[in-house]
Order: C-alpha cells, then structure tokens, then sequence
C-alpha cells in the first residue's frame, strides 16, 4: 500500500471518528467495511452503490457532508487514486444535495 492510499485509509478513519464525536453517529457498518477491504476500496465500493453511501443522508441532515466519502474522494490531493467516473459521481452526488464542490 503506498503512502497516499495509507493516508486515505486514515482519512476514512478519521471521518467515522469526527461523526462519532460532533454528531453522535456511529457509523460501524463504514467501520467494519474500512477494516475488511482498507479504506480505498470501502470508498470504491461505496461510491458505486446505487443511492449513495451509508450515513451520506445523516450527515446531509447534519449540513456535514464534508464528513463524507464523497466529499474526500474530491479531495485534490487523491485524485491520482480515482477514476474521472468514480469522481464525478461523487461530484454530481453532493451537488444534487446542496454541497458545492
């Protein structure tokens, strides 16, 4: 695993402990899915699941979608580990619920 998609796996983690923390949401099916598969393919997997990721909706109630998968796959710095498809699903996601990107 290089350095990038070690950081990303982080990230994930990061992200599930913020919501944890600020929202109070627990998000243990994202978790168990970052342990099984690593944080790259959890969001690879997520990302393509037809009607969005788990939780996407709490944190959209929670005007947090900066919490969200598809907000870090955007992220400039991992954009060498998507593919433009991969991205512009999560682009057209947060935009169709309001996030600018």
């Amino acid at each position: 695993m290089g350095m990038l998609e070690n950081r990303f796996n982080e990230d994930m983690k990061n992200i599930y402990v913020i919501a944890k923390k600020e929202l109070g949401y627990n998000a243990t099916r994202f978790m168990q899915l970052v342990a099984q598969k690593g944080g790259l393919q959890a969001a690879k997997q997520l990302i393509s699941k037809e009607g969005g990721t788990y939780g996407f909706e709490i944190l959209w109630e929670h005007k947090r979608l900066d919490l969200s998968v598809e907000a870090l796959v955007l992220k400039p710095e991992y954009t060498e580990l998507f593919t433009d498809t991969e991205r512009e699903i999560c682009r057209n996601r947060l935009q169709d619920f309001g996030y600018s990107v």
